[in-house]
């Protein structure tokens, strides 16, 4: 099997920050930057730039850092400084920071072709929070010819490591002929499970398969197991699968993934990334929420949906982002008399706002949208985020195979010929 080099040429990420230093976590972006074999540049610009900054961009604001990240955006669209891609980053707490990260990440959208991340940090952020969207900042770069795939050919197969279930899928010649999923227990013994059930449907021998590609949280790990060809992070493999499933390799798309730990939201071009943003300030806005809802309503997560599609969420209130507190919301409004169906809907619904709120202000929301992973088939999940985006949310087939399905298709590129 070939393996994947080590050896890649320096990419050239363009940090866009306020507040890095001032909190304290600059030397972890610098960490997790080493990690993915990148370096950080911070483009020069004038005092002119500056000073005339807020009328190209037709906003005030008051801090001089702010504006200094807007004039360093427009020299990387004047070309003053090459670049292959551009880390915006500001800290969560600011309102006007908020703002203007997101102009900026519209503003390098339209005017470059450069994949952007926009991220809020906190003084905990830690360089192992950063690494996947470093991962997939720098993959984007250094692998478009790779992402660009359409079709996967030979015998390959995926294996997703994920925080509560592991995945595999195998492929031959663009065809998912095997599946196989069980929860995440423990990482090794969990793929060997998932990956033996896949063989199995599929009627093909391990020695038989030609690429293995590794994703998800125990990625890592995975590869070095299974010698895999392509090790590789959640966001550009998700957005390969999802465009994979759906028949929308062509074109624009939205890429929505709610996670047992995490949730991504990923603008999609041609099957590449552009932008894109993950996490949340609380597990209140993920898979974890949900689990915890339907225990406490005493039915399986799979009924959760259905329960939710004949709720009204309207009638049960729902005040906070916090996990726990969001549990304690659902358990006041059952003793003061809310049925089962409405708590399934309210708890469908609060996590959809918190991934409008929280993703998809970083992000160009363009159809199709598509939900994938685990969570998207909790039937009133889709339908809470097709009421709050007012368009209509797809669940292609297998969605809840999608990080596999990604890596076995992309693993097809490295088939010795």
């Amino acid at each position: 099997m070939k393996k994947i080099s080590t050896n890649e040429n320096l990419v050239r990420i363009a940090q866009l920050s306020c507040g890095a230093e001032y909190s304290g976590i600059q030397g972890e972006i610098d960490s997790a930057v080493k990690q993915v074999h990148a370096v950080m540049v911070y483009p020069e610009v004038d005092i002119e730039d500056i000073e005339n900054i807020e009328e190209e961009f037709g906003l005030k604001v008051a801090s001089a850092d702010l504006k200094l990240m807007m004039a360093r955006a427009k020299s990387i669209v004047a070309g003053k400084v090459q670049v292959d891609a551009v880390f915006v980053a500001t800290c969560f707490r600011c309102a006007e920071a908020a703002i203007v990260r997101s102009e900026i990440r519209r503003y390098l959208n339209e005017k470059t072709g450069i994949p952007v991340i926009s991220y809020s940090f906190t003084e905990r952020t830690t360089a192992g929070t950063l690494l996947t969207r470093m991962e997939a900042l720098t993959t984007t770069a250094r692998r478009k010819s790779l992402l660009a795939r359409e079709k996967q050919s030979g015998l390959t197969a995926g294996i997703d490591s994920g925080s509560t279930t592991t995945k595999a899928i195998i492929m031959r010649d663009d065809k998912i002929i095997g599946k196989g999923w069980v929860p995440t227990i423990k990482v090794l013994e969990s793929a060997e499970e998932a990956f033996n059930n896949a063989l199995k449907e599929a009627g093909v021998g391990r020695e038989d398969i030609q690429a293995i590609g590794t994703t998800g949280y125990g990625r890592f790990l995975l590869g070095e197991h299974f010698k895999a060809d392509l090790i590789q992070e959640e966001i550009t493999v998700n957005s390969k699968g999802a465009v994979y499933l759906a028949g929308t390799q062509k074109g624009s798309a939205t890429v929505l993934d709610i996670g047992g730990m995490d949730n991504k939201a990923i603008s999609v071009q041609d099957g590449i990334p552009g932008m894109f943003t993950m996490g949340g300030i609380c597990a209140g806005a993920s898979g974890r929420f949900l689990e915890m809802t339907a225990k406490r309503l005493g039915v399986k997560i799979e009924e959760l949906g259905k329960l939710a599609l004949s709720g009204n969420y309207q009638n049960v209130k729902m005040n906070s982002y916090c996990i726990v507190f969001g549990i304690q919301s659902l358990v006041n409004s059952l003793a003061a008399g809310s049925t089962p169906e409405d708590v399934a809907a309210a708890a469908c619904h609060s996590v959809a706002e918190q991934l409008f709120e929280q993703q998809l202000q970083e992000i160009d929301v363009k159809e199709p949208v598509l939900m994938v992973g685990g969570t998207s088939l909790i039937e009133g999940l889709p339908k809470a985020v097709s009421e709050l985006l007012k368009v209509k949310v797809i669940v292609p087939e297998n969605a809840q195979y999608i990080g596999a399905v990604g890596a076995a298709l992309l693993a097809s590129g490295f088939i010795s010929k």
